[in-house]
């Protein structure tokens, strides 16, 4: 299988032989960039190989069907570091949910969370993502192959429960081709709107036939600015707040500074920093390969949003009781409390997350002589992740680690102390390949034990145990000129755990002494253990119409088994500023997609145009209370918004459309396009999805002459006016971002890469609608940055 590479923009034509032609034209919705961006005229066409490594079904032939994007190593390599949503942001039908400069998370078609999985090496990334928004993927960028996303129907050849589609990040610590030689390459990055700092090293080689690969990265980042007027609270856009006027000269008093002092300000605790370190071996013969690695990963960052109100109910639940003007009394008394606290009413207080993983993986392919089965792929993970968030005074937070560790001295100051989330988990997979000449067909298969906690002073959710199993079967054959392909998986899915109800009856209990108190405790834990079997299936029907036009169509029914905290939540979620309430009687939800995609090119034209619709039957969606009904039971929660686990049916319809054309200019080529993606989500009841990211128009310029490449995007978001029940809209803005990179040749087979690159250079106040604290977490804004790396 061989990929067309479009230059500096990622986007790819696919081309191929056998039945891999008419999969491959299941690509078409990828922008067609730049026909002949490493040719030297328009006219010619440098086409290279590409594999395409996500599916567990396989590799180049199999991964690459459906509606793919491919993001190459080099592409990254010169590119600002950033977080894995913010990426992949100018892709059409991605965008991105964020949490602060440390959270940056994919959106795909308006689907986001459990339904968009990201994998590292074929493999799902198990950390503690899913239990909060205000938490990262835990998958790092530097030192890889390539970024692979696959939309659409063809999801579920990769893994379970993908309505939205997946990610897979590819790095090569585990080799699968000999190295011919070694290479080292050493670097560093700068970037301006927070002061960034990134070293990074990496070396692979070949030893005594032993494939051999390290990689190291250290990346500092303070606070980013953000254009001025950006930074303001959810309380001063609800007029009808019943604490507005009570509490409105303070608010004044507190964040006066940052609405009119100077151009600049600062989002407070934006900042993170992380530490990753990858080795690897692998041996390589002609019977397959087989490799080892470990992954260690150490991250500390700022939570620049986390409501208090619910922490401080609940140590001081008779405070209820008190009127209006006694608490606020106390808020001002008690250092570090306030009713609207967000991510800057504590001058003196610091909230912040220390991350620590460490992975192992085992991998391999054996090949066999034998006429029925070809090979055999497999792969063992093992994954520990923790996540310990913590409250600590502002000086001594900033000591990272420091602050972490003296967290007991803290503890008046730490508000009960602190929250550990942590997820243990291995999994096990095998492909097995009994393809002939005339059919295509893989059979695999997959086990997973997972074990999630919350422990400390934000348990919101008890432990929960979860076991997956799966097996697929993948069959192509080429018939008639068209490509016909069927995938189908069952996965069955058990999750124990419990709810208890306790905390709704904290007012009852008051009178209760302490121990009637535990005994009525431990008497409301309910256990619950869900059994999910789930059938998905996919089939593809693509065509190469003649030497301009492709086309396929992609029907799926894809289904997700409800995740951890959709069952089992019940708790106050502070980072959301919510109280969230799980329901362990969710049925699992089935997605019926239907995609129809043409592709258009010629000698300098290209044109695509997907369109798709994705009927979800049972949507499950966290619906929050109405206003009333929180004005009414606010003191139930501690302030918070009480917000369910519902689902009901949705249509999510949309398209994705680019046209472009590539011109000569001097010895380099020039590729203009236009893009837009559409998405529009509502229930079947009426009444729109929450956290739709809006429309979109992409206006991308590159131009490649020999090593030098210089790209210029420029992104003009829509408004959304289309929100939910208690949803704001969201202001539309306009991105404009620019890159230039070069390699200079050295002596002594030495070459520096050196790349130059401004983002949002329009210094726009921006929000990610999708986002859970858009209004409090605006984007960063102008930012400049310097790379250099050297390649020995």
């Amino acid at each position: 299988m061989y990929f067309k590479n479009r230059g500096a923009s990622g986007g790819l034509t696919f081309y191929s032989s056998g039945f891999s032609a008419g999969i491959l034209a299941l690509a078409t919705s990828i922008s067609p960039y730049a026909l002949a961006a490493d040719s030297k005229t328009a006219g010619e066409e440098t086409i290279e190989e590409t594999v395409v490594t996500a599916s567990h079904l396989g590799v180049s032939d199999v991964s690459a069907s459906g509606t793919t994007n491919v993001l190459s190593g080099d592409e990254l390599a010169s590119s600002a570091t950033s977080g894995l949503g913010e990426t992949l942001d100018n892709f059409l039908g991605l965008s991105v949910t964020d949490f602060g400069g440390a959270v940056s998370r994919p959106t795909i078609r308006g689907l986001s969370g459990d339904r968009v999985r990201v994998l590292n090496n074929g493999v799902k990334a198990r950390d503690v993502s899913g239990l909060g928004a205000d938490h990262g993927i835990d998958v790092d960028l530097f030192a890889v192959e390539q970024i692979e996303v696959v939309r659409g129907p063809a999801s579920l050849l990769y893994t379970g429960g993908a309505i939205g589609g997946i990610v897979n990040v590819v790095d090569n610590t585990i080799a699968r081709t000999d190295f011919s030689d070694s290479k080292t390459v050493a670097g560093i990055e700068t970037q301006s709107v927070n002061d960034g700092q990134v070293k990074f090293l990496a070396h692979q080689g070949n030893v005594a036939g032993f494939n051999l690969t390290a990689s190291f990265k250290d990346a500092e980042f303070e606070n980013f600015e953000v254009p001025k007027g950006a930074i303001i609270h959810a309380e001063d856009m609800h007029d009808d707040d019943e604490h507005e006027e009570e509490h409105e000269d303070e608010h004044e008093d507190e964040h006066g500074e940052e609405h009119e002092e100077g151009p600049i300000a600062f989002l407070n605790h934006s900042d993170y920093s992380k530490e990753t370190v990858r080795f690897g071996v692998s041996k390589v013969g002609d019977w397959g390969h087989i490799g080892l690695s470990y992954a260690s990963n150490e991250g500390l960052y700022g939570v620049p949003f986390h409501s208090e109100e619910a922490g401080h109910h609940d140590e001081h639940d008779g405070e209820e009781e008190h009127n209006e003007e006694e608490h606020e009394d106390e808020h001002e008394e008690e250092e570090g409390h306030d009713e609207h606290s967000g991510h800057d009413e504590h001058e003196d207080e610091r909230i912040f997350a220390v991350t620590e993983s460490d992975i192992f993986n085992l991998r391999g392919s054996f090949a066999l002589q034998g006429s029925l089965l070809k090979s055999i792929d497999y792969h063992f993970r093992d994954s520990d992740y923790s996540l310990t968030e913590d409250h600590a005074e502002e000086d001594e937070a900033h000591d990272g680690e420091e602050a972490h560790d003296e967290h007991e001295e803290e503890e008046e100051h730490a508000h009960g102390g602190p929250t550990v989330f942590t997820n243990e988990a291995q999994e096990f997979g095998a492909v097995l390949d009994f393809s002939n000449d005339r059919l295509t067909q893989k059979f695999s298969i997959e086990v997973v034990s997972e074990d999630t906690s919350i422990m400390g002073a934000e348990t919101f959710m008890s432990p929960v145990s979860s076991d997956e199993f799966t097996l697929g079967y993948f069959a192509s054959r080429e018939v008639g000129g068209f490509v016909i392909d069927l995938g189908i998986r069952n996965d069955w899915v058990d999750r124990s755990g419990s709810v208890s109800s306790a905390e709704e009856h904290d007012d009852h209990e008051e009178e209760h002494d302490d121990e009637e108190h535990e005994d009525e405790h431990e008497a409301e834990i309910q256990y619950f253990k869900t059994e999910e079997s789930v059938t998905s299936f996919g089939l593809q029907i693509a065509r190469q119409l003649n030497e301009q036009i492709k086309t396929s169509l992609n029907l799926s029914s894809v289904a997700k088994a409800p995740a951890s905290v959709e069952l089992f939540m019940n708790g106050a979620h502070l980072a959301t500023a919510r109280y969230e309430v799980g329901n362990p009687n969710l049925e699992s939800e089935r997605g019926n997609n239907v995609e129809l995609t043409f592709d258009y090119t010629s000698n300098n034209v290209f044109s695509s145009l997907t369109v798709y619709r994705n009927e979800i039957n049972d949507y499950i969606y966290l619906q929050d209370e109405a206003e009333e009904e929180h004005e009414e039971h606010e003191d139930e929660h501690g302030g918070l918004t009480l917000a369910n686990y519902l689902q009901q049916d949705a249509q999510f319809t949309g398209f994705e459309f680019e046209i472009g054309t590539v011109l000569v200019i001097g010895d380099g080529n020039l590729t203009l396009s236009y893009g837009r993606d559409s998405v529009s989500a509502e229930f079947s009841s009426g009444g729109y999805v929450p956290r739709i990211n809006p429309d979109r128009n992409l206006y991308k310029a590159s131009y490649d002459r020999g090593s030098f490449g210089l790209d210029v995007v420029f992104k003009d978001v829509d408004a959304q006016t289309d929100i939910a029940i208690g949803e704001d809209s969201t202001a539309g803005y306009e991105m404009l971002n620019v890159k230039a990179s070069n390699t200079f040749a050295l002596p002594g087979d030495l070459s520096l890469n050196v790349s130059v690159f401004a983002k949002n250079l329009l210094n726009e106040v921006a929000r990610n609608h999708s986002s859970f604290v858009k209004v409090e977490v605006p984007l960063p804004g102008r930012n400049y940055g310097l790379k250099f790396s050297a390649v020995f």
